[in-house]
């Protein structure tokens, strides 16, 4: 099904049902898995972020999608979608009405995209073809005092070819109840986060209690924003995690001292480079900088949550020499890739699917990984 507008939700059961039959046969071509457990999504309003062309009918601006589902690329028209949250739902009507009309807001405007939170926050980000005035900030501010007359936390960027004009701030706060606790993460503008809030809570309590009671610290890699590894530090003695883009990272330390989390250190280096200072193939100044000394980590758990590439050869060999592999996935193919070498050392130990992004083929999967199972 297209998920253009409203959404056929009397499919839901039967969609997951599907999708995971299909993902439980291929992996036992490859290893033996036990029964997973399966974590389903809202059927509406689940998504909390999304992209929108523009479309211009005279005066009046228009949401509209591609569809591709024929293998013809068609223009959608959207007035509301199901499959966003309803804050976005709230605000895609009423952008719409006061910018349409407005030649200094609509001209060469090409995308919006939301930004919500289950914390009840928005950010809203203008995307033009020109580049953006004095002219352009003071309609801009406008604009933004009317959405925030209806009460709502509300605020908006203006982006064009080398321009980024923030109304104030450029996130969003989420809370996610894990395990019935509380945490705070700050959603950067642009920056990755994942898509279904309340999956994520339920991904995020499940990897929580897989491994409590393991003992060690803990190392993660691709930890972006703190996600994972915030709200896995009560179960270890230390954390290390590990992130490339300097956005996340900042965000992360930020999500840090919010948290209050004092057992937890995040260095800005890629998953290949910390393999390189791991095997001590090359010294790397960020780690004296951090005051990190690695020889002091007694890591038996590594996380992964890697891009839809999944893992390269040497990141692979180096996370086998731990006892224990927490591998979270949204791309099934790469996870089988690299499920046929973990395979070699690591047997799967409990296994999970979390709808992430109903509807689609796609599904988020996590396993955790022991030697010797």
């Amino acid at each position: 099904m297209t998920l253009f507008g409203t959404i056929d939700t009397s499919l839901y059961e039967e969609q997951i049902r599907d999708k995971v039959r299909t993902l439980v046969a291929e992996m036992r071509n490859i290893v033996s898995i036990p029964e997973p457990e399966v974590f389903t999504s809202d059927p509406v309003h689940y998504r909390m972020r999304a992209e929108f062309l523009v479309f211009h009918e005279g005066e009046r601006l228009r949401f509209c999608m591609t569809d591709v589902s024929d293998g013809v690329k068609k223009r959608v028209f959207i007035d509301h979608f199901d499959p966003g949250s309803e804050l976005m739902n709230f605000f895609m009507p009423l952008i719409a009405d006061l910018i349409s009309g407005n030649p200094v807001l609509q001209k060469r405007l090409f995308d919006i995209d939301f930004l919500t939170s289950l914390s009840g926050q928005t950010l809203i980000t203008l995307t033009y073809h020109k580049k953006l005035t004095v002219e352009w900030e003071s309609a801009a501010r406008e604009l933004l005092r009317k959405l925030r007359e209806t009460g709502r936390h509300v605020n908006l960027i203006g982006r064009a070819a080398k321009q980024k004009i923030v109304m104030d701030e450029d996130f969003v706060w989420e809370t996610l109840k894990v395990n019935g606790k509380e945490f705070h993460y700050q959603q950067v503008d642009n920056s990755f986060t994942q898509p279904n809030g309340h999956v994520a809570e339920k991904m995020l309590s499940w990897v929580q209690n897989i491994t409590r009671g393991i003992p060690g610290d803990l190392l993660e890699l691709y930890c972006g924003n703190g996600n994972f590894s915030i709200a896995l530090a009560e179960n270890f003695e230390k954390v290390l995690a590990t992130e490339i883009s300097k956005t996340s990272v900042k965000s992360a330390q930020l999500n840090i001292a919010r948290n209050n989390v004092e057992n937890l250190k995040i260095l800005r280096m890629s998953a290949e480079e910390f393999t390189e200072a791991m095997n001590k193939v090359r010294s790397f100044r960020r780690l004296e900088e951090s005051g990190v000394d690695l020889d002091s980590y007694e890591c038996h758990t590594v996380l992964v949550d890697p891009p839809r590439a999944g893992l390269d050869e040497g990141t692979l060999k180096m996370i086998q020499k731990y006892d224990h592999i927490v591998y979270v996935s949204c791309n099934p193919a790469t996870l089988m890739e690299n499920l046929r070498i973990l395979s070699e050392t690591h047997g799967v130990e409990k296994l999970a699917f979390f709808d992430q992004f109903p509807y689609t083929p796609h599904v988020e999967t996590v396993v955790l990984l022991s030697r010797g199972k």
